[in-house]
């Protein structure tokens, strides 16, 4: 794992070059190194800075801790993870059901391809794009999935996807304007963009501070708000048409965080926060949402 950083100079969302310093957080899953989060002065948008090159990005993903990647059912918390997710993937086809027809859709970072999978037996024509070796062997093997590298993404054919969905995918995206240019040119005018990422409005997120295990640096290069989806999505033609919760996020984030915070995992304490979490949240400061968007 190389050690050399590099910094962010401007604002992505919107190109300032004015930052100050917001928080200090550790890599507990890989590295334990700390890496430092920025706020920009102009719109305030948080972003992990210094962070690794490009190329030595994907060492800080090789653990068994990395549960999207690994798949791995090791221990109580990794168990839980995976009952969740059984019923949350039925929940996510029914919401693109009752929004878009079936046709083509498009994972980018689908992992190990559950949700690819239960897409596919659910009539969807799919496909994948994972950078990770290892999952996207995964993703082959056990489910017998068309998933290919990330190159893979710049001959798809225009206009050629109804849905593309991102599942915590954007915010360890280095570049973000490069990647909606081409989800704008690969989905169709009527098609469904769907974003789901952290957000760190939520309560969960100002109870833990640096120990919000969402903040996942330096894995996590960008730490979002709905403002900044809406800043960084509709300049580029982009509409947020709706933002749903992820509720049992804040319950799973905040066992986490919990032992971050303490070192031991206190599952009353972190359902506790979840629960508080959940209730605080209103419209749009849940801990992770969806963002469904259209182009205009």
């Amino acid at each position: 794992m190389k050690n050399q950083l590099i910094s962010i100079q401007n604002c992505p969302v919107c190109n300032s070059d004015q930052k100050t310093h917001f928080l200090s957080c550790t890599d507990y899953t890989v590295s334990k190194k700390n890496f430092e989060l920025q706020q920009c002065s102009g719109c305030g948008f948080v972003y992990t800075s210094p962070r690794p090159q490009n190329s030595d990005l994907g060492a800080f993903y090789e653990s068994d801790e990395y549960i999207s990647h690994s798949n791995t059912k090791k221990g109580i918390v990794s168990r839980l993870y995976q009952a969740v997710r059984n019923r949350t993937l039925r929940e996510k086809c029914e919401m693109i059901n009752a929004r878009q027809k079936k046709g083509a859709l498009l994972d980018i970072g689908c992992g190990t391809g559950e949700f690819l999978n239960t897409m596919k037996l659910d009539g969807w024509n799919v496909r994948g794009i994972e950078p990770g070796e290892r999952a996207r062997a995964a993703a082959k093997s056990n489910y017998q999935l068309d998933v290919q590298p990330e190159e893979a993404l710049k001959s798809i054919a225009p206009a050629s996807m109804d849905v593309i969905s991102m599942w915590h995918v954007l915010e360890h995206v280095p570049d973000l304007h490069g990647r909606i240019e081409e989800l704008k040119s690969i989905l169709k005018q009527d098609g469904l963009l769907i974003v789901a990422v952290p957000n760190r409005n939520s309560h969960d997120a100002q109870h833990y501070g640096k120990h919000w295990a969402a903040y996942d640096v330096p894995r996590h290069l960008w730490h979002f708000r709905p403002d900044d989806i809406r800043a960084l999505f509709g300049p580029r033609g982009f509409e947020v048409k709706e933002i749903l919760p992820m509720k049992f996020d804040s319950y799973y984030v905040s066992m986490l965080s919990e032992k971050y915070l303490t070192g031991s995992v206190n599952y009353f304490g972190a359902f506790r926060r979840g629960w508080i979490s959940n209730s605080r949240a209103g419209k749009e400061a849940w801990s992770s949402q969806i963002y469904l968007l259209r182009k205009k």
